[in-house]
């Protein structure tokens, strides 16, 4: 698998609730493998939402960002035991879980799920355009292609970067311009990590994604109707048998 980017993050919070102020660290490893060098460990402090100082292990020492986190640098680089133990953290701390979540979460890929459907030009001069939405993948890397007649479309063809569906799971979107020729057939080809072969979905053009919408729409509203209709009669009929006729002079 193509090497990949991760933040693992671990947050150990100390409240302070005087007064409303907070106070919290974040402890956190970078890594895109699992070597040693490829590693680096983050301690950061916050003071209400600002981060105050940070130990990053690429410096190697502690450095400020506010008044009062410059005067902590000063004092915690001076401690040369304490700088130690930080430094000692890239490898004790982070490089077990980095194995962890290599043979784990970086290992798992879930297949995707692809759909087509057309998009109505905003222009009777604009040529028409289909959309190939891929969802629900794992992990973020794939690629997207289109097919005309089995020849690969070169041109006229735009695609979202991979969006984060915030749950490990990715989304993305190619477009393609095209003029329709009659008895062509087109494409969309999908390549990803949990695919033992490239996904191949072909566009129907029998009818457009919206005319079948509002068929399924009116074919629900008829039968409905039908339904209704129906228990009128019957009511009426019902009503009818019951009523008793009293004759009149």
């Amino acid at each position: 698998m193509a090497s990949s980017f991760l933040c693992f993050t671990l947050l150990f919070i100390t409240i302070y609730t005087a007064d409303g102020f907070m106070m919290y660290t974040v402890d956190r490893c970078n890594f895109n493998s699992t070597e040693l060098k490829d590693i680096e460990f983050i301690r950061s402090y916050y003071y209400n939402m600002m981060e105050v100082v940070r130990f990053d292990s690429s410096v190697g020492k502690y450095v400020g960002f506010t008044e009062f986190g410059v005067k902590q640098e000063e004092a915690w680089n001076k401690d040369q035991g304490q700088l130690a133990a930080m430094r000692a953290q890239k490898e004790t701390y982070c490089k077990q879980h980095v194995d962890v979540y290599s043979n784990t979460a970086l290992t798992k890929s879930v297949q995707p799920y692809v759909r087509i459907r057309s998009m109505m030009p905003h222009s009777s001069h604009h040529p028409a355009m289909l959309v190939c939405s891929v969802y629900d993948f794992y992990p973020k890397y794939i690629k997207v292609s289109w097919l005309r007649d089995g020849q690969e479309v070169s041109s006229d063809v735009t695609s979202t970067e991979e969006m984060a569906d915030g749950d490990w799971y990715y989304q993305t979107h190619s477009h393609l311009e095209y003029t329709p020729r009659s008895g062509e057939k087109i494409s969309c080809v999908v390549e990803h990590a949990s695919l033992k072969e490239p996904l191949r979905t072909d566009w129907d053009p029998s009818m457009p994604e919206s005319e079948r919408n509002k068929l399924a729409i009116g074919a629900s509203g008829l039968i409905l109707g039908l339904i209704l209709s129906l228990a009128g009669f019957i009511y009426y009929k019902r009503k009818a048998r019951g009523r008793i006729l009293v004759p009149t002079n």
